[in-house]
């Protein structure tokens, strides 16, 4: 007989929660995760950027590079998380390095569940 394993809930949230220091403002990680909505539509969501850097100066940007739709959203327990339309994980990855507000260390990209 064939293994069999059983399918288990995707979190795309449970990493930010372990161990990372004093939230969205204090942490050390910068997180890049993606959403399924509804039917092909998709979520990026990016959590963690230094509160220094105006978040819709960059969603502004990132919105006419990327031609996709985006907005700063507020959150109880990881405070100001970006929010693109479309899988952009790569794209803003790529912006964030290029624009030098962050490292390559610093950033977590989650893997499509």
């Amino acid at each position: 007989m064939s293994n069999i394993q059983n399918l288990t809930t995707f979190d795309p949230f449970a990493d930010a929660s372990k161990d990372d220091k004093g939230g969205a403002h204090g942490e050390d990680f910068i997180h890049i995760r993606i959403q399924q909505r509804n039917g092909r539509k998709t979520l990026t969501t990016v959590q963690g950027i230094n509160p220094k850097y105006d978040l819709k100066k960059i969603v502004k940007t990132c919105k006419k590079e990327f031609a996709c739709n985006g907005t700063v959203v507020e959150h109880a327990e990881w405070g100001e998380v970006i929010q693109l339309q479309g899988d952009q994980r790569m794209s803003i990855k790529d912006f964030l390095l290029r624009m030098n507000l962050a490292d390559e260390s610093q950033l977590k990209v989650s893997a499509k569940s």
